[in-house]
């Protein structure tokens, strides 16, 4: 089983960038499917993006789509989220999932969890 450690986040003014990075122990990295999800403040945790376990296929939600890229280097263990165009509705903690068993877009709670990084983005 992976651990997932995420790191990148940051205050970034309204029209930046960040990436996000996801760093996963372990040598069985490449045999999950990756997601990303974001957490704001009083609301509940949703899905923002995922990548299949070669990065062949990617899956964005709706209000993303064209503005951030989510990648994974199976090489160094690690699944990268950009984010450019950031608005203020992007403020979030996000976290990775890891899911040996199929593309995580929903929460089952099978799911492998990392400790969340905050993005907080300023108007």
């Amino acid at each position: 089983q992976v651990q997932l450690v995420e790191s990148g986040g940051g205050l970034v003014q309204a029209g930046g960038s960040l990436r996000l990075s996801c760093a996963a122990s372990g040598r069985t990295f490449s045999s999950y499917a990756m997601g990303w999800f974001r957490q704001a403040p009083g609301k509940e945790r949703e899905w923002v993006a995922s990548i299949t376990r070669s990065g062949s296929m990617t899956y964005y939600r709706d209000s993303v789509k064209g503005r951030f890229t989510v990648s994974r280097d199976n090489a160094k263990n690690t699944v990268y989220l950009q984010m450019n165009s950031l608005k203020p509705e992007d403020t979030a903690v996000y976290y990775c999932a890891a899911d040996p068993n199929r593309v995580p877009i929903t929460i089952r709670g099978s799911e492998i969890w990392g400790q969340g990084t905050l993005v907080t983005v300023s108007s």
